[in-house]
């Protein structure tokens, strides 16, 4: 079993979905576990609540704001020293079908999603980095998507600030290797959150699982596994790789 003893974990969009998933196993392998959250704080303290151990924290911060994030990270790491392992899961996945959206709810699509999922994830990075460079290295693990490799057609600033990600992640392993500081990549297909539960319940549901050839989708706990294995110690060599969790629905060369 993977152990994060003595480790500090800060996960953005904690409170539910991937990032509950993720929270509960490293707080399970012993980590101490620092969540963020936008909005909902009750659902973030009944995750805290919920966790093995003692001593966790859930801090509240829009990620699409600079300031924020910053204030996040300080107050993370004002509360525990140091920050070991980040992992990047805060996400929108907003429709905005080019033929069925006017200019400004376009504009305001790619303004959001670019903001929560690319930009803000840059900037916890940055910020991220800065303490890891103090204390002697770390690990980042960003949340991708299938569909920064396959396209989302009613979806395109989801599927661009995914693609940017990825991009974002090689670069920076590239960077930062010599830093001790590594960085991984999971890319999931469709997984049973709150956030995919009107599309899952939808008539289109059933073609959705069916892409994959276990018939379903993933569940939170299959993504977390691969989040704890890309920050765990050894698999150092493998800074800057993407692991595909999509149940064989979609298979790149």
């Amino acid at each position: 079993m993977l152990s994060f003893k003595n480790k500090t974990v800060l996960i953005t969009g904690g409170s539910r979905g991937i990032g509950q998933a993720c929270a509960t196993a490293f707080a399970a392998a012993g980590a101490r576990v620092a969540i963020n959250f936008r909005k909902n704080s009750r659902a973030a303290q009944t995750t805290i609540e919920s966790l093995a151990g003692s001593g966790h924290i859930a801090v509240k911060a829009d990620i699409s704001d600079a300031d924020e994030v910053e204030g996040l990270v300080a107050a993370v790491v004002a509360e525990f020293g140091s920050i070991n392992i980040l992992v990047n899961n805060a996400g929108i996945y907003a429709a905005h079908a080019i033929d069925e959206v006017n200019y400004e709810e376009w504009q305001s699509s790619w303004a959001q999603t670019l903001a929560i999922n690319l930009t803000g994830a840059a900037n916890a990075t940055y910020q991220v980095v800065q303490t890891m460079l103090e204390s002697g290295g770390g690990r980042i693990v960003n949340i991708s998507s299938r569909g920064a490799f396959r396209g989302e057609p009613n979806h395109p600033a989801y599927a661009a600030s995914k693609a940017g990600l990825n991009a974002m992640s090689q670069s920076l392993a590239k960077k930062l290797a010599p830093e001790n500081i590594f960085i991984g990549v999971v890319a999931p297909g469709f997984v049973a959150t709150d956030m995919a539960a009107d599309i899952l319940e939808s008539e289109a549901g059933m073609s959705i699982r069916a892409q994959s050839p276990l018939n379903r989708v993933a569940e939170p706990e299959e993504v977390a596994k691969a989040v704890l294995f890309l920050a765990s110690e050894g698999t150092e060599f493998m800074t800057g790789a993407i692991l595909d969790v999509n149940g064989a629905s979609y298979l790149r060369s």
